[in-house]
């Protein structure tokens, strides 16, 4: 091969300019490549992974970062490896080399033996860090080239887990959790009834819980398992099991949620009960699904202390809480809670009902499905196969002498006449509708072809929400001021008072997320005299929004903006939710 001097540290011009004298890209395939990830702060072989280079070699096909790092280990004369979660101990990974260091030094510990320590690095010039290393290991180091993106995310996954086992260790006494996960894929015959398994369903679920994840994915795939969180909103990948692990694993979470075990080709629900770490009774809605490797299983968490907050604790400002108090204190009439899904309609309207409850009224809901049994509330689930859907439920409901009736969800013409027939008749009527704004609200109802003159004598308000991530603590930075007047123009609102924001960077305690828990932004629209004079049956939206305006709308975007200059949130995270709606 052409000789090259090695530089100090790997870098995007040194790859870039090995390649074309390997004769793996052409000159124009380079410079695209330069110009592309100019300033880019990923590692090398990731940037240059992301240029889709075609590879002029004689396999053929595109650089990716895996091929990238196959190529450049034989090229420096370093051993490649391809990492398999499923052969490393995370115990021991986790224990061999603190988090901060090795994500610095951009290493993974692999295998930690007696003698010899095998490594995986993303870089075959710097290795500092094994002078740094040896007397800590006390061993021989043995490095390996590996994909940098592997290296970060199960150094990350790995530390997590460790951190989470140790707490489960420690709370219940028992046998470490990964160790059985290392024991139970060398095994062959395996049932829900092992209590290997049984334990590691245990550790799963109280994993989950001290994650906050909201929701527990079990994906099958060509001969393993995936397990995935949904944390903040977003999926995170935890482990890898064993095709046989993760059969068994699967099957005591059927039994547990009283499911049919042999029944796999059909989807199926459930519910599981359990506890907390805390000791709250926790509520898991199981649903399978049959796909190409297996039935793929969801678990929706549903935590009481985390879904029914009190009305103070939704996170609205002060007067948008007590405009919402005087909506939902109105003897009759229809308020709105709109927004996408996931963006935390049920955790307000629980909240709201909860707040609402009294021994002198009657609450009653129509829902699909009941997320939270609630003891002061009359709750009715949606059957559509008995012929029990939302409209019907609430012409049911309306016979039941009902003070406030809430509606899941108003998704068809009949529904919504009759929600709105029940708010004229000396009900409040709460319901939702999957809407982007308060205003667009309206104009769903409108196209549902709900007459203009039912609206205006019923409408009494609308609640548009979302949820955004909020900045860790731990690992937040100030904002470059440079930046700061420009993107809050890009937002469409005002650079706010002081005019400040921080940004997210990421550590261990985020999951290098630069995010730690969730908070709500909202718009109260309260639907006053001169607002219905505006909705009529061919009414533009843009017409209620400049009407909206005119009432002193504080918008979603206005929200925002005030929760980053409060340094809550971030700009990005912003951008993100509400820069396209």
């Amino acid at each position: 091969m052409p000789e090259l001097p090695a530089p100090d540290k790997l870098n995007s011009h040194w790859l870039l300019t090995a390649l074309k004298a390997d004769g793996r890209i052409d000159a124009a395939q380079q410079a695209r490549a330069a110009t592309r990830i100019a300033g880019s702060r990923e590692h090398p072989l990731i940037a240059v992974g992301q240029c889709e280079l075609e590879d002029q070699g004689e396999d053929g096909g595109l650089l990716d970062a895996e091929r990238l790092t196959e190529w450049l280990a034989e090229r420096t004369d370093t051993r490649y490896q391809r990492i398999d979660p499923l052969q490393i101990d995370p115990a021991a990974t986790a224990q061999a080399v603190a988090y901060a260091y090795a994500r610095k030094a951009g290493i993974l510990v692999l295998r930690r033996g007696h003698e010899t320590a095998t490594i995986a690095c993303g870089d075959p010039f710097d290795m500092r860090w094994k002078a740094e290393l040896a007397p800590v290991l006390k061993s021989e180091i043995q490095t390996v080239l590996a994909n940098p993106a592997d290296i970060d995310r199960y150094l990350l996954e790995f530390h997590s887990l460790h951190r989470a086992s140790k707490k489960t260790h420690k709370r219940r006494g028992g046998t470490q959790v990964l160790e059985n996960l290392m024991r139970l894929g060398r095994r062959d015959n395996l049932s829900e009834d092992d209590q290997h398994v049984i334990g590691v369903v245990d550790w799963l679920l109280q994993y989950a819980f001290e994650n906050r994840a909201s929701d527990i994915h079990l994906e099958p795939r060509r001969g393993i398992g995936r397990i995935r969180l949904r944390i903040d909103g977003a999926l995170h990948d935890i482990y890898q099991l064993p095709d046989n692990v993760f059969a068994a694993v699967t099957s005591r979470l059927k039994i547990l949620a009283g499911c049919n075990l042999v029944e796999r080709r059909r989807p199926q629900d459930g519910r599981i009960k359990t506890v907390s770490p805390e000791g709250r009774e926790v509520e898991l809605r199981l649903a399978t699904l049959p796909t190409a490797f297996g039935e793929k299983l969801v678990l929706r968490i549903f935590d009481p202390g985390l879904v029914v907050q009190g009305m103070q604790e939704l996170g609205m400002q002060p007067e948008q809480l007590s405009a919402w108090t005087r909506l939902c204190e109105a003897p009759h009439g229809l308020v709105l809670v709109t927004g996408p899904t996931g963006s935390g309609k049920t955790t307000t309207l629980y909240s709201t009902l909860r707040a609402l409850s009294s021994p002198r009224r009657n609450i009653c809901t129509v829902e699909d499905p009941i997320e939270l049994i609630e003891p002061r509330i009359n709750q009715t689930q949606v059957n559509a196969s008995a012929g029990l859907g939302f409209a019907e439920g609430l012409r049911a409901l309306l016979r039941q002498d009902p003070d406030i009736i809430m509606v899941g969800e108003i998704r068809d013409r009949d529904t919504a006449a009759t929600a709105l027939q029940a708010a004229l008749t000396g009900h409040l009527v709460l319901a939702t509708l999957h809407t982007n704004t308060a205003v667009g609200a309206i104009v769903r109802l409108l196209e549902l072809d709900v007459p203009a003159y039912l609206l205006r004598a019923t409408l009494l308000g609308v609640l548009a929400q979302r949820l955004v991530r909020k900045l860790c603590p731990n690992c937040k930075t100030p904002e470059p001021e440079a930046t700061l007047a420009a993107r809050w123009t890009a937002l469409g609102v005002a650079a706010p008072q002081p005019d400040s924001a921080f940004a997210a960077v990421g550590c261990l305690e985020c999951r290098e997320t630069g995010y730690r828990g969730r908070m709500g932004l909202y718009e109260v629209l309260v639907a006053d005299s001169k607002m219905r004079q505006q909705i009529r049956d061919h009414t533009e939206i843009s017409e209620l929004e400049e009407a909206a305006r005119k009432a002193g709308l504080k918008s979603l975007r206005d929200a925002g903006a005030q929760a980053v200059a409060a340094g809550e949130t971030s700009l990005d995270e912003v951008f993100h939710n509400l820069l396209f709606h």
